[in-house]
């Protein structure tokens, strides 16, 4: 069993993030949420948006629950074809506008495979529809975007396992969310501090759940 949020707090962290797949698939994320904020850490999901239900709404307002998606083009077909799933742009894209409205701070990485002028003019959009936090970057060959090369080191940022932790679906302890096949041990059956010791200074843990994108 993946360990409980109490522990990563014993550890010294601060904020955990629940990203995929998708949470909002997973059929215990509003109550591993709420367990994660009762337990004195601050929450960020990352959500690809494209389907968010009221109760998901109620727990994203929560003053201590933070939202972060990505937003692939501002043009439809090319942000569908980049997550494989027709209309995935209309939706993720009024979702954002409705976080915005609720007064949910949202923030958006816009990624690019050479296209700087696409994602600028994502960005323009966005920041129209009043989202203050957008970032962009270049995509990067790791996960689904390494197709069928290798993954390696010289596509992260250099910070891995500075004060985070990614714990995988299966117990995996990985360096970060991007790094993933860069594993330090398991926690299936031990406890977090098997494999990520207390050390001073905030920690940010991440948990790896739900669906596909």
């Amino acid at each position: 069993m993946v360990p409980d949020h109490r522990q990563a707090v014993a550890l010294g962290a601060e904020e955990v993030q629940l990203i995929g797949g998708e949470p909002t698939l997973h059929p215990g994320f509003v109550a591993i949420a709420r367990h994660a904020v009762d337990s004195g850490l601050r929450v960020r999901v990352y959500s690809n948006l494209f389907r968010i239900r009221d109760e998901h709404w109620r727990l994203l307002e929560h003053p201590r629950v933070r939202l972060a998606t990505t937003y692939h083009s501002s043009v439809a077909a090319e942000h569908d074809e980049v997550t494989g799933r027709p209309g995935s742009h209309e939706a993720t894209r009024a979702n954002i506008v409705e976080a915005v409205r609720r007064g949910i701070a949202v923030k958006v990485a816009v990624l690019h495979a050479g296209d700087q002028a696409c994602a600028e003019r994502a960005r323009a959009e966005l920041e129209a529809f009043g989202v203050r936090d957008v970032h962009v970057g270049r995509v990067r060959a790791v996960g689904n975007a390494a197709g069928t090369t290798l993954p390696s080191t010289a596509e992260l940022c250099g910070r891995c396992g500075d004060r985070r932790a990614t714990v995988l679906p299966g117990g995996d302890v990985a360096v970060c969310e991007i790094g993933r096949f860069l594993t330090a041990g398991n926690v299936q059956g031990a406890g977090l501090d098997s494999v990520c010791p207390a050390r001073s200074g905030p920690r940010r843990a991440r948990s790896s759940r739900g669906g596909r994108t």
